[in-house]
C-alpha cells in the first residue's frame, strides 16, 4: 500500500503549496527564483524556502537537476495523482449527488418572498 503521509504533511504547509503552484506556472526554476518569488507573497529566509523544498524533494513532489553550479527543481505530478485516484476519485460520485441534494435543500429552505441567490434562478423558457 502506498504510504501517502509524507505527500499529505508536505501539502500542509501553505508555503509548500505555494512552491508547488510556482513550479506548475515555470518548471525548472533554481532556488534563487523560487526564493524570490516566495518572498512576493511572504517574508522567508533563503534557507527557509530550501528547507521547504527539501520537504518536497523527500515526499517525491519536486525532482531535482543540477547544471552546472544551480539546482533546478521540477514538479512532480506523480504522487499528486496516486492521491488523487485513492483518496478524492473514488468520492466523486457520491460527490455529485451530495451535491444536487445540497442545491435542493437550499431552495426548499429558501422562504418564497426572499430573492433567488445569483446561480440560482429558473431559466425562462419564453
Amino acid at each position: 500500500m502506498l504510504d501517502d503521509d509524507p505527500v499529505f504533511k508536505a501539502l500542509a504547509d501553505p508555503v509548500r503549496r505555494l512552491l508547488l503552484d510556482l513550479l506548475f506556472v515555470q518548471d525548472g526554476r533554481s532556488l534563487g527564483e523560487l526564493d524570490a518569488a516566495v518572498n512576493e507573497h511572504t517574508e522567508m529566509t533563503r534557507f527557509g524556502v530550501s528547507k521547504h523544498l527539501r520537504q518536497l524533494e523527500n515526499a517525491g513532489l519536486v525532482l531535482t537537476r543540477k547544471r552546472g553550479r544551480t539546482k533546478h527543481h521540477y514538479l512532480n505530478p506523480v504522487p499528486i495523482q496516486q492521491i488523487h485516484q485513492r483518496w478524492i476519485g473514488k468520492y466523486t460520485e457520491r460527490a455529485g449527488i451530495a451535491s444536487v441534494l445540497l442545491g435542493m435543500k437550499e431552495q426548499l429552505e429558501q422562504s418564497p418572498d426572499e430573492p433567488k441567490r445569483p446561480g440560482h434562478e429558473p431559466k425562462d423558457e419564453s
